[in-house]
Formats: C-alpha cells, structure tokens, sequence
C-alpha cells in the first residue's frame, strides 16, 4: 500500500497525507543497523536499499514494499552522521518514520533528502507491526485505522513537507533556481 497526498486549498497545498503499513523496531536503532558500514563502498540508493535495517532484521530488504512506515523508540539514527541511512531508508521504499525521538543528524538529513519523520511517543509504543496508519503531516494526526486509534506528532512545518514533496533540498534548490518553486 502506498499513498502520499497533498490536498489542495486555493493557492496552499493544506496537508500532505501519508498512509501504509509499519515495520516496528525498538530504541537506539544506530546508523550502522539501519545501514551496515560494510556496504558503505557505493553510495548508489539502490544498492544501499538491498540492505536496509539488515543488521536489524536480515531479511527486512526482501519484505518491505513501497509505502511502508517504520516505528521506533527513543533516539532513532544515533550514531554516525552518514546521510547513507536516511538514503537507505527512502530508496527502500519506506515513505516515513514514527519515533519517540531522533537523532539530531539523522533527523535533519532525512528532510535534507525527502524523507518524512514524525516524533510521536504514543504512536511509537501504541502501533504494532503490520498496523496500517495514516498520517496528516500538517496538522500532526497519526490515524492507527487497524486499531482505531488516534496519536499526535509533531506537524512537520509547510517549508519542510515542500522539501520531502520535492524530493529533498537539492531537488527542491534545482527547482527553486529554475522558478519551478516559490
């Protein structure tokens, strides 16, 4: 399942929704477990996606499909500050991360290349594996539609869903250079 939306009001793109199915994983899940430095010799999305989260689960690469969610604990993306884990995440097919918190690097280098996180601690405890949410980036909704649940996160500001929108800050530069963007 895969959906990102972005309603439309007048001339503002209100709120950008994100629904699929969630992988969970537990706190301090570091850079070299979402991806292993030994593959750090290519910097190829693809190459780095067949390996994702695999000192976590080694099988992970083979089961996620595009659209899915991860859910963590506390302090997501500690460890070394390698834009290669958020990179990996995203080409892996994964539209979003839910955490309690995250790790301040890796936080900022998921947006830098499009990748949505949302900080929530009840919806990292409350969601289980394979519970479909919905996400309202604007207004900070996590929707569990599996249990029927409702969380809040932290609305991701309009500034930083153009940049996941756009697929990162460089694509969002090369299009503000060429007026494609306000």
């Amino acid at each position: 399942m895969f959906i990102i939306m972005v309603i439309l009001f007048g001339d503002r793109e209100a709120a950008m929704i994100v629904k699929g199915r969630v992988w969970r994983f537990g706190d301090d899940v570091d850079t070299d477990a979402i991806i292993p430095a030994r593959y750090l010799n290519t910097s190829d999305p693809a190459e780095l996606a067949k390996h994702v989260m695999e000192d976590a689960d080694k099988n992970f690469a083979t089961k996620v499909r595009k659209g899915d969610i991860l859910s963590a604990g506390k302090n997501f993306g500690c460890g070394s500050s390698r834009e290669h884990a958020p990179i990996a995440i995203k080409a892996a097919g994964i539209q979003a991360v839910i955490a309690k918190s995250f790790a301040r690097i890796f936080y900022r280098n998921s947006f830098n290349i499009g990748l949505a996180i949302f900080e929530s601690m009840d919806a990292s405890e409350k969601i289980g594996e394979g519970d479909v949410v919905e996400i309202d980036a604007d207004n900070g909704i996590i929707k569990n539609i599996t249990k029927g649940e409702q969380y809040t996160a932290k609305p991701i500001p309009l500034f930083m869903q153009e940049l996941i929108r756009e697929g990162g800050l460089i694509e969002w530069t090369k299009k503000k250079v060429r007026g494609e963007v306000a």
